[in-house]
């Protein structure tokens, strides 16, 4: 018996609102697997960002122990980083995998951007260290400062202290760093400690320097640890070694007159 209109018009309803249902459903699937696929692209976006904004420096520190960011620097190579470590200057590619040790030339101007660099390092950790911690010999106006790193048995260093008061009337002040080559331990380092815990050190390294034998009794802190550590930072060869104001180094003894005419064309060189 066929239903009545009404009873016709019911079951369009509900079919039409099964339809719809089903329709809604469709959509918020198809919704939110646009949203889930959004969302991936924007990390994925934002990954790549992160990677290519990502500081090569950061990395490079991480590789070389000692070294921090800002002991990262670009160098005049594209792709290649200048790192610093103390004293000592070396080149890193940007993907911190491959390290180069040298000096690097600027072949259009023939300047050694490596020993630049090393200058500036040395008069930097230099400054750092006041001159109430070194021992001074100085006139009373000097023209020149230098810094010596000594060791009191060395030979040549005997020769250059042998000649302080000729230094101070060329106007040369010298400040020593005591550097006793033979390292911890050695009777050189002792000397070294005496001297400085002595009341009157300028006396006491003359004295010794001569081979005298100081009697001084221990003192707390003296500087002899510090002094070696920067002048194995520093990569010294050997003693004395000679620091200009600049940072410029002369590894090795230079006379008075030698030593005042180097200061003299280091000046004019400014």
């Amino acid at each position: 018996m066929p239903l009545p209109l009404n009873g016709l018009f019911m079951v369009w309803q509900i079919e039409s609102m099964k339809v719809l249902l089903r329709m809604v459903n469709l959509w918020r699937i198809l919704l939110l697997g646009a949203a889930l696929v959004l969302g991936s692209l924007a990390q994925a976006q934002q990954a790549n960002s992160s990677t290519a904004k990502a500081d090569p420096r950061v990395a490079i520190a991480k590789k070389i122990d000692g070294v921090k960011p800002e002991d990262v620097r670009a160098s005049p190579v594209p792709g290649v980083f200048e790192v610093t470590r103390r004293g000592a200057v070396a080149y890193v590619a940007s993907d911190a995998r491959y390290l180069i040790a040298g000096d690097l030339y600027d072949l259009d101007t023939d300047d050694n951007l490596t020993e630049t660099r090393r200058r500036a390092v040395r008069k930097k950790l230099i400054g750092d260290i006041p001159e109430s911690e070194m021992i001074v010999f100085s006139p009373k106006d000097p023209k020149y400062t230098v810094t010596v790193f000594t060791d009191i048995d060395c030979g040549y260093c005997q020769e250059l202290h042998s000649h302080i008061a000729d230094y101070n009337k060329r106007g040369i002040a010298i400040r020593y760093l005591l550097y006793p080559r033979t390292g911890p331990g050695s009777e050189a380092w002792s000397k070294a400690e005496k001297v400085w815990c002595s009341a009157n050190r300028k006396d006491a390294l003359t004295r010794s320097k001569r081979g005298e034998t100081i009697k001084a009794p221990k003192c707390a802190a003296t500087v002899v640890a510090r002094d070696y550590e920067l002048g194995q930072d520093l990569a010294l060869r050997g003693t004395p070694a000679i620091v200009f104001e600049n940072g410029d180094l002369i590894p090795g003894y230079l006379p008075p007159a030698g030593l005042a005419s180097k200061l003299q064309e280091s000046l004019a060189a400014r």
